[in-house]
């Protein structure tokens, strides 16, 4: 590996240290860098004759991104000794550079994160660009671990101990600004300023001896009453358990090592903190927390088709049809990023409901520091709407987001053969029809796709986008790179009934239903999903998105997938007795008051035992099996068709498309953790129910070679 460090010296005996990874976008601190770093500190360790130390990355607007997150993630297989002595490294190494015989600034530019934030807590002082690009933070917990080279411990004693778990319990970063107004950073200045700055900053200190009285300083513990400590734990572990069950122990983990250590000395702190770092690292969680981080920037640099001589066309205006939830959320999508967006409907009155969305999206964030008066102007401006079909002839892309109704739909296609650009892509936001199929009434199939969006458009992240056998390639990578544009994250997906992510939902939704008609209780299938990790349960779920919608939807799958798909009559029951679920205030459960509570509702009750078909006791156990089991068996099914192009997508796919809980890493990455043999043994109750039950031909495989869906 070439050098990453260079080591110069500025007028007046300053050394200056530059961190540069050739051939890198960022700066990491692997393990050949960390060594290479050690080597330089014992050098600087014997110059007594320099007046201080100023490092800072060769990177313009990145300092360092952090640890190497490769190797963390391969400590799943390390034994105990070894990730001891692992962060062993880490934590001599800061000390070392804490105590030089000088003082010692980090000029901090661009991204400074985890071991980044860490290493530069290790210094005397920072200084921060003013730049917005310039964020400080210790996001360990979002991947599973703690800050574990110093940061539970250096940091409560620089800015106070609440601030400090404030940041690394939410992994969010700030702002150069805020670092200075907590005490992080000396200052914030123009990045062009920051050598400059350092100097003066060294010339201050050693005038001032400020970094010998700072160094004694920081070194004390934090002399908290117990009765502190005690509240401050408290109200840090309730917010966590509120946030996240207990099922991402990280979290939980920082804020032991921070209250443990707080009242101890510096060096006795810091062992704390690797004793507290071994209770994570290297976990299931962490790693399935690591594999999602790497699976989301696999994302992100794909351009959806195999082909790397396909370029994706320039879109410089999108029209939508519709102004419902889905219509009007997918053109603000468009618009808030300052794409030209025009809003079509049949009436005015539909388009001012459309309005009113598109306003509520931006306002919203507005209320929570999200955005602000200049964002609802720029929106505003970049969206016009029309009842007249004929404005299409501007837009590069239209996209159909109408009644999930292919005849209403294909008609719609007919009209706009006559009015789209002949060159413009048509896209589809249906959920569950043939893209195929509806093709054939597009002006052209070659240009014609499915970009399926998810419920709140402007929260979810995922957009399924769905080739028909006629698709092109370039059609594909111009949605794929559109909707990257929108900040979305796009999963390429054969065409099939319900796609990917509706596809294997259903299995899940409809054992539910059947749970529910055997005689579980709704809180007690709801229940089961939750301590599985799910977001929300498959009967409040059916309620949420309405039960039409679940209905009508639930009717074409199991057109499709009638071997395993069983039709369960109380849907039926319930749309025709008007109970579409909360946007009518009851379905299987009442919603009352102007936030729609949930409570059980007694009209209720007649219309399930109407469809019960059976009222035996069904234990937990049996409830998760029969939830996730199916959930999985259609998975593998994708994967046998080819419907997604790696495992990796079916996992984001549930976990960006309905909440499947990141800790587990994915329903294929769960499968993984269970082994091939024991979900076959799972299964083996279930027989009786038929073919949602039967393994399939991937999993029996797997089983019979011992293979996992990843290495």
């Amino acid at each position: 590996m070439d050098n990453v460090f260079e080591l110069t010296e500025l007028d007046g005996k300053v050394a200056l240290l530059t961190f540069d990874t050739p051939g890198k976008k960022v700066n990491t601190l692997g393990r050949p860098v960390l060594a290479e770093l050690t080597a330089i500190v014992d050098q600087l360790e014997s110059r007594e004759d320099l007046q201080g130390l100023l490092l800072k990355s060769g990177k313009p607007g990145q300092f360092v991104a952090g640890a190497d997150l490769n190797e963390l993630g391969a400590l799943l297989h390390a034994s105990q000794e070894q990730l001891g002595e692992g962060m062993k490294v880490g934590h001599a190494l800061f000390s070392r550079i804490s105590k030089l015989p000088f003082p010692t600034v980090a000029l901090i530019d661009g991204n400074c994160m985890g071991g980044g934030t860490e290493l530069a807590l290790s210094m005397d002082y920072r200084i921060a660009s003013d730049s917005p690009k310039t964020k400080i933070g210790l996001p360990e917990v979002n991947v599973g671990l703690i800050p574990g080279w110093g940061g539970t411990q250096r940091l409560p004693r620089l800015i106070g101990l609440n601030p400090a778990l404030d940041i690394m319990c939410s992994g969010n970063p700030i702002s150069a600004q805020k670092a200075a107004e907590l005490g992080f950073a000396f200052d914030a200045v123009p990045a062009e300023s920051l050598i400059d700055e350092g100097r003066r900053l060294i010339a201050y200190a050693r005038e001032s001896q400020d970094w010998r009285t700072q160094r004694e300083e920081l070194s004390k513990p934090l002399g908290l009453s117990e009765d502190q400590l005690n509240f401050s734990r408290a109200t840090a572990e309730g917010y966590i358990m509120g946030k996240t069950k207990g099922q991402y122990p990280a979290p939980l983990v920082a804020i032991k090592s921070v209250m443990e250590g707080a009242n101890l000395p510096l060096d006795e702190a810091l062992k704390v903190e690797q004793a507290a770092s071994l209770e994570v690292v290297g976990s299931e969680i962490s790693t399935n927390l690591i594999a999602i981080f790497f699976m989301t920037n696999r994302l992100a640099r794909d351009p959806g088709v195999e082909d790397s001589s396909v370029v994706a066309r320039d879109v410089n205006r999108v029209a939508v049809f519709g102004s419902g939830l889905m219509g009007a959320g997918i053109a603000t999508s468009h618009a808030r990023v300052g794409i030209p967006s025009l809003m079509l409907d049949v009436s005015d009155d539909r388009i001012a409901d459309g309005m009113r969305r598109a306003q509520k999206v931006v306002s919203d964030r507005m209320k929570i520091g999200r955005a602000n008066a200049k964002d609802m102007a720029s929106m505003l401006s970049c969206l016009n709407t029309s009842t007249d079909k004929s404005h299409v002839g501007d837009y590069d892309v239209v996209v159909e987001a109408i009644t999930e109704n292919e005849e209403i739909k294909t008609s719609l296609y007919k009209e706009l053969g006559e009015l789209m650009r002949d060159d413009a892509i048509l896209a589809s936001n249906t959920s569950t029809i043939s893209i195929t199929r509806m093709g054939k009434s597009a002006p052209h199939a070659d240009r014609f796709v499915g970009m399926h969006f998810f419920y709140p458009v402007d929260r979810m992240q995922l957009v399924e986008v769905i080739r028909g056998e006629e698709t092109s390639d370039e059609t594909i990578a111009t949605i794929v790179a559109l909707s990257k544009r929108i900040k979305k994250t796009p999963i390429v997906v054969g065409d099939c009934a319900g796609f990917l992510v509706n596809r294997v939902l259903l299995p899940y939704m409809n054992e539910a239903l059947l749970l529910l008609l055997e005689g579980a209780s709704m809180d007690q299938i709801d229940k089961a999903a939750l301590k599985f990790g799910m977001p929300m349960g498959p009967i409040a779920l059916q309620d949420v998105v309405g039960l039409d919608t679940s209905y009508y939807a639930g009717m074409t799958m199991i057109d499709a997938y009638s071997d395993r798909a069983i039709l369960t009559p109380i849907l039926k029951e319930l749309v025709e007795a008007g109970r579409l679920g909360k946007k009518t205030g009851s379905g299987f459960r009442k919603y009352t008051g102007k936030k729609g509570k949930p409570e059980a509702d007694p009209e209720f009750a007649p219309l399930l035992e109407k469809c019960r078909i059976d009222n035996k006791e069904i234990s937990n156990k049996e409830i998760t099996d029969r939830l996730f089991l199916p959930m999985f068996l259609e998975s593998t099914r994708v994967l046998e068709e080819n419907i997604v192009r790696d495992p990796g997508d079916v996992d984001m796919g549930l976990i960006l498309g309905i909440g499947f809980p990141p800790f587990r890493g994915g329903i294929l990455r769960w499968a993984d953790s269970q082994g091939a043999d024991k979900i076959l043994k799972d299964l083996e109750p279930y027989s009786e129910l038929g073919k949602r039950f039967e393994p399939t031909d991937m999993l029996k495989d797997m089983a019979a070679g011992g293979k996992k869906f990843y290495s």
